[in-house]
């Protein structure tokens, strides 16, 4: 597929849940070919990963955010993402690696604040800010709206305009921009020129 055809599509929207190493890795190459100055519009969408498991009948988590240990995370990402938008990257990846690295509790109020601090962020003024209970409705609208308008179900979800794929990569950028670009750029190239490819998955890993 000519680069240029897909560089022409730049414009997409992604899906992240902070307890997924799928999603991790995903936006690792995100966050690395932006800062590399890919030219990319990205919408972050939160995705509660709780939510998606509540059984039928039962109350959706939004109305009981303790028994999530995901939704405080992505709380406070979403205040940063509209609030401080040119800190959103750093403590975007700092938190999946506050999970996945460090292996800490996404639910520590403390640990949050930490990553928030590192960053440059007022942490008092973003928990303020979720304590007025319109992050956790801001969670709860976009991930409505990516489950009904795209029947989403899991992260990472790329999606653009009525097109939206699971997608699981599983490498990390490990600093590499250029990789991180190709990789994207594939994803999304595939996204929107190669829709009759419903599936295509490996039936074993050779690692």
């Amino acid at each position: 597929m000519p680069t240029g055809c897909i560089l022409a599509m730049t414009d997409f929207a992604v899906t992240w849940d902070y307890r997924c190493p799928f999603a991790r890795n995903a936006h690792e190459h995100i966050v690395e070919g932006l800062r590399a100055g890919a030219p990319w519009t990205v919408r972050f969408v939160p995705f509660s990963l709780a939510q998606v498991h509540v059984p039928e009948g039962e109350t959706d988590i939004w109305t009981r955010p303790q028994d999530d240990s995901g939704l405080l995370a992505l709380q406070v990402a979403v205040v940063v993402r509209d609030r401080f938008p040119d800190r959103f990257l750093d403590v975007h990846e700092a938190l999946f690696a506050l999970r996945h690295d460090e292996g800490k509790h996404l639910e520590d109020p403390a640990e949050l604040r930490r990553v928030l601090t590192a960053a440059g962020v007022d942490a008092d003024e973003v928990f303020s800010e979720i304590e007025s209970g319109e992050p956790l409705e801001q969670v709860r609208i976009e991930h409505t709206t990516a489950a009904e308008d795209h029947e989403v179900w899991g992260v990472p979800t790329f999606t653009q305009g009525e097109s939206a794929v699971f997608v699981r990569l599983m490498e990390r950028p490990r600093g590499d921009a250029e990789l991180a670009r190709r990789t994207v750029e594939r994803v999304v190239g595939l996204l929107t020129e190669f829709p009759e490819l419903n599936e295509f998955k490996h039936t074993s890993l050779k690692r």
